[in-house]
């Protein structure tokens, strides 16, 4: 249970926003299966299966889009760090050699 409050904390804006993106799509879905098919029972049962599948989806979804940005702000980072620091010196020198 410890295993699951720690995951929990730490992804808590993940979980708030998959939360709150559950709520949304359940009112969607049983309207829009309400208006398909003019069944009360029909339309709550395919409202919490289809959207619960999806809240699942969704938080795993936010997941693997945080680690791409998370890897591409390190690569860019390491990128920049790597390049060669040229001083004024060392470019007016590299000219007056290019120019003789």
């Amino acid at each position: 249970m410890t295993r699951i409050r720690i995951a929990a904390r730490r992804n808590l804006p993940t979980l708030a926003k998959t939360g709150s993106y559950y709520v949304i799509h359940i009112c969607v879905a049983a309207l829009v299966a309400y208006a398909v098919t003019g069944n009360l029972i029909a339309s709550l049962t395919l409202s919490l299966l289809e959207p619960t599948v999806q809240a699942v989806a969704f938080f795993f979804h936010e997941k693997a889009w945080e680690r791409l940005l998370a890897r591409s702000t390190t690569a860019q980072e390491c990128t920049s760090s790597n390049a060669p620091v040229v001083s004024a010196d060392t470019r007016s020198t590299t000219a007056l050699a290019l120019k003789a």
